[in-house]
């Protein structure tokens, strides 16, 4: 009985019922934002052009605020509402006004990128030029915040943070700059990301429709259902698939990206050499170093060539070019060879920190494996573990390394014989005759 009343408790929580508005007072609201003449086309067209200034000037806030005044999602949402309803006159004049707001919108970002004087494509005009399945899940959660916000009797904030999430202006204004420098590839672009706004916004509305139960206000078939259905099928395949492919591509892209960086960073000091530029074209799959220092013979471009694989990058095409060589200046210049020796100099450090790095972190795999083995030798041994030290000797002025090995036994006297045998072992097992062995009694 406890867990119904809970149940029944999380279906009220999450219901939708008690908040929704009057049915008629939804259908009012929904068939008055369709209309676009007048108040609506005139904010419209100021959206559009505050977006076009927005992305000219490469600004995030200004194209914001465009999102914020656009009228663009009422014929959006009245599509999709009346075809959950089967409202045909409806879906016509909805689906009127929005080619129509379509229509006025490229002209009028299109008129602006003709006169605009500043015609270079910045980060947020490109940003829209590559859709992507993301694109698709941004607009359908953002429209399916919209339809249930016009359902509601509290509305809040939600459709202004709708207009910004799902980004119906700029797509628009890019497009319109597309048409106005001649870069079609830039309007296609754009034009598919719009749509793709435009069918699962509709799409968001046509299923929270559906379920909310508003009321068909029209007689028709079950055959003309069949084939409303098919055809929203159809629509939405058509727009998904080539997003899921953008998708592909750009998760691909970063990957590639994200690889090549790492390359970079493994190579930027090689025998002597120093990375001193690099560039990683993610379109062309190209890496490009640029060293100064000793002239890099082709043995030793082959070997970095051959590091590319460990970073999954065999099928990246490699260009190596030398930006100075010190083979290029006199033999006999006495500064110059005293920069390479200390460059040599340095390069053996750097090579000889990375060997003691590699060394100190294999310590606890070491101590890992000693403990295991001992445990199995030893019944009185617990547990090991293992590190590594060093002493200075006042009279030679010079440091002893030794290794050092912490035995926790579970008995408390450990006679000299047993102590011998497991220093005999350890210095055995880890070939140095120069360890120091510790014991500590601990209770089971």
């Amino acid at each position: 009985m406890q867990l119904f009343n809970l149940f029944r408790r999380i279906i009220r929580l999450i219901s939708l019922d008690q908040d929704l508005n009057d049915f008629d007072e939804i259908h009012a609201n929904i068939e008055k934002d369709i209309r676009f003449r007048g108040t609506n086309l005139w904010i419209l067209v100021f959206a559009i052009l505050v977006a076009s200034v927005g992305l000219n000037m490469n600004s995030t806030a200004v194209i914001i605020g465009a999102m914020l005044i656009s009228p663009l999602m009422g014929p959006i949402n009245g599509i999709g509402y009346s075809i959950a309803t089967y409202n045909f006159p409806l879906f016509h004049k909805s689906l009127k006004n929005f080619s129509f707001a379509v229509g006025a919108s490229l002209i009028a970002s299109t008129f602006y990128f003709v006169i605009s004087p500043i015609s270079t494509a910045h980060s947020e005009l490109l940003a829209r030029t590559s859709p992507t399945i993301y694109d698709v899940l941004i607009a359908l959660f953002g429209g399916l915040a919209g339809i249930v916000a016009i359902a509601s009797k509290q509305k809040g904030n939600v459709i202004p943070g709708v207009a910004i999430a799902t980004a119906l202006m700029p797509p628009l204004c890019t497009a319109g700059y597309g048409l106005a420098t001649g870069q079609f590839i830039y309007f296609f672009g754009a034009l598919y990301l719009f749509t793709i706004n435009s069918v699962f916004i509709a799409i968001s509305a046509l299923v929270v429709s559906q379920l909310l139960k508003f009321p068909i206000r029209t007689v028709i078939e079950t055959r003309r259902k069949a084939q409303i259905n098919q055809w929203i099928t159809i629509v939405i395949i058509l727009t998904v698939i080539p997003s899921i492919y953008f998708g592909y591509s750009l998760v691909q892209t970063e990957r590639f990206s994200e690889n090549a960086i790492n390359f970079t960073k493994t190579v930027s000091v090689y025998e002597g050499n120093f990375l001193l530029n690099h560039e990683i074209n993610t379109k062309k799959r190209e890496i490009i170093l640029i060293y100064g220092g000793a002239s890099l013979n082709e043995m030793q471009k082959a070997d970095i060539h051959d590091k590319m694989r460990h970073f999954s990058l065999e099928n990246t095409d490699l260009t190596i070019r030398q930006g100075f060589s010190f083979d290029d200046f006199d033999k006999d210049n006495a500064e110059i060879s005293m920069l390479k020796a200390e460059l040599a100099r340095q390069n053996d450090i750097i090579r000889e920190k990375s060997h003691i790095i590699d060394s100190i972190s294999n310590w606890p795999a070491i101590g890992k494996q000693i403990s295991q083995e001992a445990r199995a030798i030893f019944p009185h041994v617990h547990s090991c573990i293992y590190s590594r030290g060093s002493i200075l000797h006042d009279s030679t002025k010079t440091f002893e390394d030794f290794g050092i090995l912490i035995f926790s036994i579970t008995i408390p006297q450990f006679d000299a014989a047993k102590r011998e045998r497991i220093f005999n072992w350890a210095s055995s097992r880890l070939q140095d005759q120069n360890i120091k062995v510790y014991y500590e009694y601990i209770r089971e």
